[in-house]
């Protein structure tokens, strides 16, 4: 298969920086699109990965699942967009698209694996997948999306792994006009789960251990802030909300949360993967059919839903925008949590 060569950052070791590399992009097939890529957002992802704190990295990685760019080729089967228009990719570039999670739009639970935009198996090239910190990216076109040209195209960049993980839970367990939601945590993730449940209707409150953060959230659209270290605060809420999204991504104790549930009421976790630590109490639980779930991004369809709903309520990421140079302390920034609340990279800087 033929090939160009690009230029991208990426690492070839958990304890190295990222720099300056050049790795391979198909030519296109078919069914793919290939994407100029302008904006780039930077995901907590991408440093686990860069440095191997889950275990599975291949290097080299080239992180990045956040892509927003302009459509510069098209296979001859293309259907979806054309030349010139703007396009986006998330976190998956592929999946079997057979089972029975791909049938019902849920390609983030491929039964058979779904392909992450870095790091999956490249079925074209062999080897990996490589990711959005790089000058152009093919991508088959069921994986791409459209992004409403009105937006901030670099605000939109966040939306793809952000955004979606937490407009699937909001879709999934119905949240509309009147909905009670709470949100755990204020970073990327909390930030846009505030916007996005205000955006359906919802009273949204955000549980926070840090009092500093009052004003952001309600000028995020919160409609109240509770200090989650405060137990009067907390008894003030005690059977409330319908859903809360816990965006924190660290082991933490949930028992406090799962009291303010309302009958019936879910805490899914999007934030933390792990053992739950301490103890889980069952005993809310079972007295208020209350639920404990977990969700994983979202499916194609799904995405593709949320961007259009930003499209018509003007919903963005709030960013801070660097240049491609600067990744390694944007790193190092990220884990003091010194962003409000999304580094997008200028792609043009690595031009």
């Amino acid at each position: 298969m033929k090939t160009t060569n690009v230029k991208a950052f990426g690492t070839n070791a958990a304890d190295a920086p990222l720099n300056e590399m050049h790795i391979d992009r198909r030519e296109v097939t078919a069914k793919d699109i290939e994407i100029d890529i302008l904006y780039c957002g930077v995901c907590h992802s991408d440093l686990h990965t860069a440095r191997n704190d889950w275990g599975f990295t291949v290097y080299p990685t080239v992180p990045g699942h956040e892509i927003v760019g302009r459509v510069t080729k098209i296979g001859n089967e293309v259907t979806k967009l054309k030349v010139g228009d703007i396009a986006a990719v998330g976190c998956l570039v592929d999946s079997c698209q057979t089972c029975s999670s791909c049938e019902q739009d849920l390609e983030q639970y491929c039964l058979n694996g779904w392909v992450g935009t870095y790091g999956g198996a490249d079925k074209h090239l062999g080897g990996h997948t490589y990711g959005g910190y790089s000058e152009k990216v093919v991508v088959d076109e069921h994986f791409v999306l459209k992004v409403p040209a009105h937006l901030d195209l670099a605000a939109v960049a966040p939306l793809l792994c952000a955004g979606i993980t937490t407009w699937s839970p909001l879709r999934h367990w119905k949240v509309t006009q009147g909905s009670k939601v709470a949100v755990v945590g204020l970073g990327g993730l909390g930030h846009m789960a505030i916007k996005l449940a205000k955006g359906l209707g919802a009273e949204v409150t955000l549980f926070s251990r840090s009092p500093g953060k009052e004003k952001d959230a309600l000028d995020l659209g919160a409609d109240a802030v509770l200090i989650s270290t405060d137990e009067t605060q907390m008894a003030s809420v005690m059977g409330k909300f319908d859903l809360i999204i816990d965006t924190v991504p660290y082991v933490h104790d949930i028992n406090p949360y799962v009291a303010t549930l309302n009958i019936s009421g879910t805490l899914v976790l999007v934030g933390y993967l792990g053992p739950i630590d301490p103890f889980l109490n069952t005993v809310p639980m079972i007295l208020g059919r209350k639920s404990i779930a977990g969700s994983l991004i979202g499916g194609i369809a799904e995405t593709q839903e949320m961007l259009d709903f930003c499209g018509e309520h003007q919903i963005v990421s709030e960013i801070e925008i660097i240049k491609m140079q600067d990744i390694n302390e944007a790193y190092e920034r990220m884990l003091k949590s010194d962003v409000r609340y999304r580094f997008v990279i200028d792609m043009a800087s690595l031009k």
